[in-house]
C-alpha cells in the first residue's frame, strides 16, 4: 500500500472546500413534504453537481430529488469490490444556518475563543473541554450568530478532496468507488430516496461521525412525533368554565413525559424523547419531538407512551382536544452487520494505517447509513471531525478533516479481493 501523504496543497484545497460548502444556506425543513425539504438546498445539491464534473469523476449525476452522484473509476487490473463513500449537505434545523461568517484559530492555544467581540460570544475551554486536545491545531467555529454545517459539511468536503487527491495519485491503486450526497438528513429523509442501485457499491461509509477516530455501526432506532393541541379562547372576562387554553394544556403534556429521560439527564444507551420546537397559543398549541432508543422493544414502548399521554389529555378535555402523529425515521443498523464485520475491520485497519487511533462505538443519534443499511447497502459511519453540532458552539479541527481525507484514501486502496 501507499503512503498517504497530504502536504500543504490539499490542506488549503480541503480549508476553502470546507468554506465555500458552509457558507452556501441549505437548512432543512421538517414540516416541508417535498424533497429537499427546502429550496435552497438545491443551490449547494448543484454546485456538487458541478465540481464532480469539473474534477473529472465519471457518470455524474443529479436526480428530481436532488441526490448526487458520481464515481472513480477502477484503476486496478483485478475485480475488487466497489465501495462507496455518502454524506448529507443539509444544515440542521435546530439553529440559524444562514449567513455562517467562520472564524480560523490558527496555532490555537488552548484558551476560551473569543467568538464575537460584538456580543461577547464566547467558546469556553472549561466548559467544553474537548477544546484542549487540539492545542496547537487549526480550530474553525462560528461568530456565535450561526451554527457551523460542519455536520456534515466537513464530510462533503472530505470526500471530494479525497476523490481530487485519488484522482491526482493514479499510483494508489483502488477499484472504482462511488460518491454520493443527499438532502434532508437532519430531519431522518436523507436516505428516502436514495438509489442503492444506481450507487453499485457492496458497501459504503457515511462521513458523518464526530471527533477523530469514531467508528460507529450502531445507532438509536428513531422516530418524530408532532403532537397538536386545540383549544378553545374566549374572551378573559367571560371565559370561566368556558375557555381551554391550549398553550397551558401542551404544557401539560410536556410535564406527564418521563422528566429525566430527555438529552440532558442521560447517556450510553439511554434512550430520551426529545422536545424540538413548540408553538402556541390559547387557541392553538404545536409540539414537536424526536423519539430514540438503542434497544427495540425500549423504543416501541417509546412511541406507545407519548400516544397514551395525548389519549390521557383527550379523556380529561374531550375528544380530539389533542391528536399526534408519529413517523418512523430509521433503526438500529448494528443487526445489519452480523457476518459482514469485514466493513468494519477495513475501516477500524484504515484508521490504524494513518496514524489514528479507532474509537469504536454506538451513536447517540443517526445517521444516512442505518436507512441505507436495510436498504442492502451496509454503511457504517466515520468521524467527519466536528464538534458540538447543531448549535452556535459547533466547531471542527483542521487536522481532524485532514486525518479523514486519509482515512478514505487508505479505505479505497486497503480493498483488494472479491468478497
Amino acid at each position: 500500500m501507499e503512503n498517504i501523504q497530504l502536504d500543504g496543497i490539499w490542506r488549503e484545497k480541503l480549508l476553502n472546500r470546507f468554506i465555500t460548502y458552509i457558507k452556501i444556506f441549505s437548512t432543512s425543513d421538517a414540516e416541508s413534504e417535498t424533497t429537499p425539504s427546502t429550496e435552497r438546498q438545491w443551490d449547494i445539491a448543484n454546485y456538487l453537481y458541478k465540481e464532480l464534473q469539473d474534477l473529472g469523476l465519471e457518470d455524474v449525476s443529479i436526480d428530481e430529488k436532488g441526490y448526487v452522484f458520481g464515481f472513480i473509476p477502477s484503476n486496478k487490473e483485478e475485480e475488487v469490490p466497489q465501495v462507496g463513500f455518502i454524506a448529507h449537505y443539509d444544515s440542521s434545523p435546530d439553529f440559524n444556518g444562514e449567513n455562517v461568517n467562520p472564524q480560523i484559530w490558527e496555532n490555537y492555544d488552548g484558551e476560551d475563543l473569543l467568538l464575537n467581540k460584538e456580543t461577547g460570544f464566547t467558546l469556553s475551554s472549561t466548559k467544553f473541554e474537548s477544546l484542549k486536545k487540539y492545542i496547537g491545531q487549526t480550530i474553525i467555529t462560528t461568530d456565535g450568530t450561526t451554527l457551523l454545517s460542519a455536520d456534515d459539511k466537513a464530510g462533503v468536503a472530505e470526500i471530494v478532496t479525497a476523490a481530487e487527491f485519488l484522482l491526482a495519485n493514479p499510483q494508489i491503486k483502488h477499484g472504482r468507488i462511488s460518491i454520493g450526497f443527499n438532502p434532508d438528513e437532519e430531519i431522518g429523509r436523507g436516505a428516502h430516496h436514495f438509489d442503492v442501485e444506481k450507487f453499485g457499491a457492496e458497501w459504503a461509509y457515511t462521513m458523518d461521525g464526530g471527533e477523530i477516530g469514531e467508528l460507529e455501526y450502531e445507532n438509536f432506532n428513531a422516530a418524530g412525533a408532532v403532537v397538536k393541541i386545540h383549544g378553545l379562547s374566549v374572551h378573559p372576562g367571560y371565559s370561566f368554565g368556558k375557555m381551554l387554553n391550549a398553550g397551558l394544556v401542551a404544557s401539560e403534556f410536556i410535564n406527564s413525559l418521563p422528566a429525566n429521560e430527555t438529552p440532558a439527564t442521560t447517556k450510553g444507551f439511554d434512550g430520551f424523547f426529545h422536545l424540538t420546537d413548540f408553538e402556541g397559543d390559547v387557541s392553538e398549541a404545536k409540539l414537536q419531538y424526536i423519539i430514540r432508543d438503542h434497544d427495540d422493544q425500549k423504543f416501541e414502548d417509546r412511541k406507545k407512551l407519548i400516544a397514551e399521554k395525548v389519549e390521557e389529555i383527550n379523556k380529561k378535555y374531550g375528544e380530539k382536544t389533542a391528536e399526534i402523529e408519529i413517523k418512523q425515521q430509521y433503526l438500529n443498523m448494528k443487526k445489519q452487520f452480523e457476518g459482514k464485520m469485514h466493513i468494519v475491520d477495513i475501516a477500524e485497519q484504515a484508521m490504524k494505517d494513518s496514524g489514528i487511533e479507532p474509537k469504536i462505538k454506538a451513536i447517540r443519534g443517526g445517521t444516512d447509513g442505518a436507512q441505507l443499511s436495510y436498504m442492502g447497502l451496509p454503511c457504517p459511519n466515520i468521524f467527519a471531525g466536528g464538534h458540538n453540532f447543531h448549535g452556535p458552539y459547533e466547531f471542527v479541527p483542521l487536522e481532524s478533516m485532514l486525518a479523514a481525507v486519509k482515512v478514505i484514501a487508505n479505505i479505497a486502496q486497503s480493498v483488494k479481493i472479491k468478497v
